[in-house]
């Protein structure tokens, strides 16, 4: 382990939860006979965001659109990597509409947007590391947009199998911490890529079930801080024990549709 840990600067895209319901299930967690609190989600929210920015991070937001509850999981929308976006094409027609306003906000700032000819679900499924892009498949994201992310990227794409749907996306079992090291949940994957994440990842920290229905994989890192669930205590003191630094922020009212921290945060890599 390093003496010291290394905060990047970040730059992140998020969309305000006004509109923010469970109004349909397209994964475990959602339950649209529960009510959702939109004034705390509210809250929650606006916490996480100042929270980003108390520790240096730049935050660009993207208006919500009426009659897209999910809209908030901004990691959904695209995958950004050197200033180049691959958009989404989401597998439940409830969500489609999304793409069309994360698209329109990313040309307007001047990004061209690839929209994707399979599949795709962004960040949720498509996540960078230092040399690869780890790309999940087995409930949303097809190995075919695999293929087109590579060739997009010119950046080679690990394929890995989740196999529990409570963990139907990447970014539910698994989160970068710094340009060489991961943490994850094992039994979120198939047995070939379990075995793939232990050869490329020798030093990962490892998280137990407990950890991640808890949504403590679904954190984000700047290579120093790890911005997690305060319900992940026994992850976050793991993390801890390895030098870097919990910083708690409670996004409970998300997990009622299946999101997090690192749903609602999609980063921009330029």
């Amino acid at each position: 382990m390093p003496d010291t840990r290394v905060r990047r600067r970040r730059r992140f895209l998020v969309c305000e939860p006004r509109h923010f319901a469970v109004q349909y299930a397209i994964n475990p967690w959602m339950h649209p006979d529960i009510q959702v609190d939109v004034d705390l989600a509210q809250e929650q929210w606006r916490t996480l965001i100042d929270t980003y920015r108390s520790h240096g991070h730049t935050v660009d937001t993207v208006p919500p659109a009426p009659g897209l509850p999910d809209m908030v999981f901004a990691a959904n929308s695209a995958v950004v990597v050197d200033g180049r976006v691959f958009g989404s094409l989401f597998h439940a027609p409830e969500r489609r509409p999304e793409s069309d306003h994360y698209d329109m906000w990313f040309k307007a700032a001047g990004y061209d947007v690839h929209r994707p000819e399979s599949v795709s679900e962004g960040e949720g499924d498509l996540i960078p590391t230092g040399r690869y892009v780890l790309a999940g498949t087995g409930f949303r994201t097809t190995r075919e947009a695999h293929r087109e992310v590579q060739e997009f990227f010119g950046v080679p794409v690990i394929s890995l199998t989740l196999v529990d749907p409570y963990f139907y996306h990447l970014d539910t079992a698994l989160f970068v911490l710094d340009e060489d090291n991961i943490c994850y949940y094992p039994d979120a994957f198939s047995p070939g890529s379990r075995e793939v994440l232990a050869r490329l990842f020798p030093d990962a920290v490892l998280a137990t079930r407990e950890d991640a229905m808890t949504f403590g994989l679904n954190s984000v890192s700047d290579g120093l801080h790890v911005f997690i669930a305060p319900q992940a205590e026994a992850l976050a003191s793991r993390l801890a024990d390895h030098g870097y630094v919990p910083v708690p922020v409670d996004l409970s009212e998300f997990h009622k549709a299946g999101g997090g921290i690192k749903c609602c945060t999609q980063e921009i890599r330029s």
